[in-house]
């Protein structure tokens, strides 16, 4: 049966993968080795070096593409070496509007590291579409879209973007992490390139950190596998392995993030001393029917504030959590809890920070696939 022919569960076992060719073995082996035998100068079995491509990193970047359903995946050290390698697309003189509510890592690579290029980036709210449009001139080449976005958890209309972006001849790039695959497929909505931390939900249990790019054009694939190539942001054999192997249970994993998620929004919802509860699953969320239109359910991230926003509030709950884990990062088996404002989104400046809603007191929970008593619970004690 066709790859492509497969359902999403079954794409993440068995999409873009084959037997190896050396022995048959059914999991890609890890090929830890830097370079190739070749018969003769130019001529080997496909692979000459490890930076430029390795049989595992290979039958990752081919599951990539089968799960994203598009044509061609590019694996690298981290999901900021992702970003960075479509980021180089660009010259000086270039503009990209992006949301405001974006991951701090994002926003200081473009601020911090490429506006010195000369490259221009524009931060503006993405519920409306006219709001983007209003920022495109003559130089934009690219709209850079996050959709849940980190950690407001604002859905953005990737379609009514990418009718924008087809209009005005922009790449139109999707960051995928929150939503997984599993939850919306952006190509199929009109991008161009889907971006992931491989770190999060790919891999799915907090071991590795790997970033990845999926496109379905054949011209821009050959522009960021020359990227990729030459500022050789790679991931290794072992990483690749490791996500490989995460995207092998992805589905399973991610329907009962979702479960839990579910379960512990509505569980804050409805605890007097919570203020304010931001997932996209409630109805009355501002842009819950765009997320009911392109995604299958709603995740396992979910940001609140307790009663008064008060910082020490929200420090104490955090401190005070046993089964959640007070970490960075996200999407791994068990619950994490992160502080924003001065974790993930520390490198964003305060007035910059609260104009999007990520306030002192905000606290971002990364729902895992504990069971859900245990999660209530623990809230329970940490919020009393």
């Amino acid at each position: 049966m066709s790859a492509k022919k497969l359902k999403f569960n079954s794409k993440t076992i068995h999409g873009g993968q084959q037997p190896d060719k050396a022995y048959g073995s059914v999991m890609p082996p890890i090929y830890q080795t830097s370079t190739y035998a070749q018969s003769t100068p130019g001529e080997h079995q496909g692979y000459a070096y490890s930076r430029s491509a390795n049989p595992t990193r290979t039958a990752l970047e081919n599951s990539l593409a089968s799960i994203e359903n598009g044509n061609y995946g590019l694996a690298f050290a981290s999901g900021i070496a992702a970003i960075d390698a479509v980021i180089k697309l660009l010259c000086p003189g270039d503009e990209v509007v992006s949301t405001n509510d974006l991951y701090g890592g994002s926003y200081r690579l473009f601020k911090q590291i490429f506006e010195k290029f000369g490259i221009k980036f524009h931060f503006v709210g993405m519920h409306n579409a006219a709001k983007i449009e209003d920022c495109i001139n003559e130089k934009t080449k690219l709209i850079w879209v996050e959709t849940p976005t980190n950690p407001m958890m604002n859905l953005i209309d990737i379609k009514a973007v990418a009718q924008l972006t087809k209009k005005h001849k922009l790449l139109l790039a999707v960051d995928n992490t929150f939503a997984t695959p599993y939850l919306q497929t952006p190509l199929d909505l009109g991008a161009d390139i889907v971006m992931h931390s491989a770190t999060k939900y790919l891999g799915g249990h907090s071991d590795v950190v790997v970033g990845a790019l999926v496109v379905k054009d054949k011209d821009l694939a050959d522009k960021l596998y020359f990227i990729q190539n030459a500022s050789g942001a790679v991931c290794g054999p072992m990483d690749s392995f490791l996500v490989l192997r995460g995207i092998k249970t992805l589905h399973v994993r991610m329907q009962r993030h979702c479960e839990n998620g579910k379960a512990i929004a509505e569980y804050l919802a409805n605890n007097p001393k919570i203020e304010k509860v931001y997932w996209p699953g409630f109805e009355d969320h501002p842009n819950h029917e765009v997320a009911k239109s392109q995604m299958t359910d709603f995740g396992g991230m979910i940001s609140f504030v307790p009663k008064g926003s008060s910082y020490e509030d929200a420090i104490k709950i955090v401190e005070k959590l046993q089964v959640f884990t007070l970490a960075e990062s996200l999407g791994g088996v068990e619950s994490l809890a992160g502080h924003p404002a001065s974790m993930t989104h520390a490198s964003i400046p305060k007035e910059e920070r609260e104009k999007s809603g990520v306030v002192d007191a905000l606290i971002r929970l990364s729902v895992g696939i504990e069971d859900v008593r245990d999660l209530i619970a623990d809230l329970e004690q940490a919020i009393e």
